[in-house]
């Protein structure tokens, strides 16, 4: 999405200086002078949201290898901010060491799970020949630790960013499994000055992420389903998470695409009475996604 250039904004992003969560932060607020703020863990992130302490925070929630990041959808629900913007990233993965490494000479390999799961091919052979493979908190932050601490024979699988800034190089570039490695990004916000940024307005907006429970009944679902269909939504994603302490209760996170905002909100007009503690997590203008060659 294109932003007008405003004064500075600060971003809280997963990760370390150089994380893909910088990278698309760059990428949605291009032209704008842009204060980011790393926070080890999304729990940190939502913490940073949640003191607004930061004007907005930018959230991975769904790759389109690894799936959906199931606890940020509960983060979104719980934080009462609203989603403002999507941003879509093409996530190409490196081996990256200390200049001077060679494959043969790494024995270990730190990386964010996901980024983990994200290059299971390559490193199924790399783990057969005995390299370990270990969970890091994020793909940055491995790259940092292996600079400050000088660390022979240590990669990590981090962004080509990540590799120039702590001074590292790129043993093995685009080691992801499938080349159609996208991640999809959220921008949640603590004030208005992100919304004036966007220039939200009802003509603007196409889409919106929404959540909703069902009474536990045969077929609401269904009825729900068939509802928005009859008002042309067009759904883009349906997620469900159990609610805690409710056993076989769940949490609905759909997201619908509309071409007429009158008409989305006739939608969920004509849904409340047949979902229970409906929600709008979100209303905003779809990002565009890369190109997928």
């Amino acid at each position: 999405m294109k932003v007008e250039e405003y004064s500075e904004v600060s971003v809280a992003i997963q990760g370390g200086f150089g994380a893909f969560h910088e990278i698309a932060a760059k990428e949605f607020f291009k032209g704008n002078n842009l204060k980011v703020v790393p926070c080890d863990t999304f729990t940190d992130l939502f913490d940073e949201l949640k003191e607004k302490k930061i004007d907005c925070g930018i959230v991975a929630v769904e790759n389109s290898v690894a799936g959906s990041l199931l606890q940020n959808h509960t983060f979104l629900h719980e934080c009462n901010l609203p989603i403002v913007g999507e941003q879509y990233l093409r996530i190409v993965q490196n081996l990256i060491a200390l200049p001077g490494q060679k494959i043969e000479d790494i024995k270990e390999i730190h990386s964010h799970p996901i980024a983990i799961q994200q290059c299971y091919l390559f490193l199924n052979e790399l783990r057969k020949k005995g390299v370990k493979i270990i969970d890091s908190v994020d793909t940055a932050l491995s790259a940092k630790r292996i600079r400050e601490e000088n660390l022979s024979g240590v990669g990590a699988l981090a962004s080509t960013m990540a590799a120039e800034m702590y001074n590292l190089e790129i043993i093995k570039s685009s080691v992801e499994s499938n080349k159609r490695n996208f991640t999809r990004f959220v921008i949640v916000t603590t004030n208005g000055k992100v919304k004036k940024i966007l220039n939200i307005t009802p003509e603007s907006i196409n889409k919106a992420s929404i959540c909703f429970s069902l009474p536990h009944l045969q077929g609401k679902l269904s009825h729900v389903l068939s509802v928005l269909s009859i008002y042309g939504m067009n759904l883009t994603k349906i997620q469900s998470l159990p609610i805690m302490g409710m056993e076989w209760q769940y949490l609905f996170y759909v997201d619908l695409m509309f071409d007429e905002y009158n008409r989305y909100k006739q939608a969920l007009e004509a849904i409340k009475p047949i979902t229970e503690n409906l929600k709008i997590l979100g209303e905003y203008r779809n990002g565009t996604q890369p190109s997928q060659n």
